[in-house]
């Protein structure tokens, strides 16, 4: 028989708001406040909503200008630094209670638990254990938290998502007969967690509402629908997970990949996009040596102008060496740049993913490639990083950052598309 698990799942409620309103001393429950960049344009997305604002119905992730113009409101530059500052303290708290492999990080401000050892040594019960943990948040950091509970992970994120921020203690509890006791018959289908609207509309097709309704649907039908997805989809229709801490900390993906993307604030045209794309894969190429990792693939998928109902320019380039000079791969992905893509369209978004990637030490230089050259140049890449690391990503530049349409020198100084505050 399969031993009992007890998990918990607590997620900061409102993070970047709340970072903000305890820097200013207000009270994150009641002051009206969201995080985005005043320096772009009313159509930039919210990165954070309070909950006051979200009671007057402003909706999370929403734009700037859907705000409501009657509503008075403090709107707080992204400081995306400050925000993983805070979070990385917060988990220290969670390292007083617990040990790292009983901790898995799902997103800067939530994460899972697994308290099964935990209650006995500290003689709690659950609820008791993650209020406690909440309290600590709240007094060192004045952060406030919500905490979902449950005998495996699915139940415990849907304690969090649907059942915690209904309870006045933000804690909410769930096992499988008490899932489908209260949440059985609970819409939208959506409010579950990996439920999006593509799935719930394909199901409401059918009369299919509930959990309970897919529950009761026949499996052949299910699985001629989403395929391999139903498996999961059976599951958490019944409230079941297989899936342990210990699975995911011992997992091994079967391959890795490095990737970087953007969305240009303006049309760019033709030319101007060879100029991110040369800056991107350079990039690439130093987070490649850093992490002493190669790649032969490499894949650019480029976005064209919102304006332009036009599908996406997509393409693959292989070559026999792996390697992660950037003598090599950024003329490759000029090359593949200019075979894909529309010359008389403007782009917008670019992701560029770095394949397969593999140690370095895996592979030897092929015979047709001047290896000199190649350790030469990663001598250089190497002190480039080091200066970097040292004095700043924007201590160090290239020409080409320097050009009027370059991006690189405004992306240092931010982190995941965002102002770092720094």
């Amino acid at each position: 028989m399969a031993r009992q698990h007890t998990y918990m799942c607590i997620d900061l409620k409102s993070f970047y708001a709340s970072v903000e309103c305890v820097a200013r001393g207000l009270d994150v429950m009641t002051t009206k406040l969201v995080v985005a960049d005043p320096s772009r344009s009313d159509k930039t997305i919210c990165l954070a909503v309070s909950p006051a604002l979200k009671e007057l119905g402003v909706k999370n992730r929403c734009r700037v200008f859907e705000i409501p113009k009657n509503i008075d409101y403090i709107m707080a530059p992204p400081r995306m630094q400050a925000y993983i500052d805070c979070s990385a303290e917060i988990y220290s708290i969670y390292l007083k209670y617990l040990s790292k492999d009983d901790i898995f990080v799902y997103s800067i401000d939530e994460a899972f638990m697994d308290i099964t050892e935990y209650l006995s040594l500290y003689n709690m019960t659950p609820f008791e254990l993650g209020n406690t943990i909440m309290q600590d948040i709240y007094n060192n950091l004045g952060i406030r938290a919500t905490c979902g509970i449950g005998s495996n992970l699915y139940l415990a994120k849907i304690a969090l998502d649907i059942t915690a921020k209904h309870s006045s203690d933000f804690i909410g509890e769930l096992n499988e007969e008490t899932f489908k006791q209260t949440l059985w018959t609970h819409k939208p289908l959506t409010d579950f967690w990996r439920i999006g609207s593509g799935t719930a509309n394909k199901l409401a097709k059918y009369g299919i509402y509930t959990m309970k309704d897919i529950a009761n649907t026949d499996e052949n039908f299910l699985y001629n629908l989403f395929g391999k997805d139903t498996e999961l989809l059976i599951d958490h229709a019944n409230g079941i997970e297989p899936v342990t801490m210990y699975d995911i900390k011992n997992y091994k993906p079967q391959s890795n990949s490095l990737s970087s993307g953007q969305v240009l604030m303006r049309d760019y045209k033709y030319e101007e996009g060879v100029l991110i794309v040369k800056e991107m894969m350079d990039l690439l190429c130093l987070d490649m040596v850093s992490s002493d990792l190669v790649t032969n693939s490499i894949t650019l998928h480029i976005g064209y102008s919102n304006s332009q109902n036009i599908a996406p320019a997509h393409g693959t380039t292989t070559i026999n060496q792996h390697t992660n000079s950037d003598l090599i791969w950024v003329p490759e992905i000029e090359k593949l740049y200019r075979k894909i893509i529309n010359p008389n369209i403007p782009i917008r978004r670019i992701n560029i993913t770095c394949n397969d990637v593999s140690k370095e030490e895996c592979h030897q230089y092929d015979f047709f490639i001047d290896a000199t050259m190649l350790n030469r140049n990663k001598k250089l890449q190497k002190a480039i990083i080091q200066i970097k690391d040292k004095y700043g990503k924007n201590a160090i530049l290239k020409g080409m950052n320097l050009e009027e349409s370059g991006t690189t020198m405004e992306r240092n100084k931010q982190i995941g598309g965002h102002k770092s505050g720094e």
